[in-house]
């Protein structure tokens, strides 16, 4: 993923409250923007592979 990071305001994570945000906060916290792109670019990757596999709605967790 080199050079292809997102534009600057991209990262809203801080200004929302819900549990997946809040992790990726803390990720951010802890690796560094660069680490967490694509922490979080694998974690949607295997979310939409999840929705797609069981043809079934996202459910979010609670």
């Amino acid at each position: 993923m080199h050079d292809e990071r997102p534009a600057p305001g991209f990262w809203v994570a801080d200004k929302h409250d819900d549990r997946r945000n809040q992790w990726i906060s803390a990720l951010d916290k802890r690796r560094g923007k660069n680490i967490s792109a694509v922490a979080v670019a694998n974690k949607n990757a295997r979310i939409a592979w999840a929705v797609l596999s069981k043809k079934e709605p996202y459910k979010a967790a609670a």
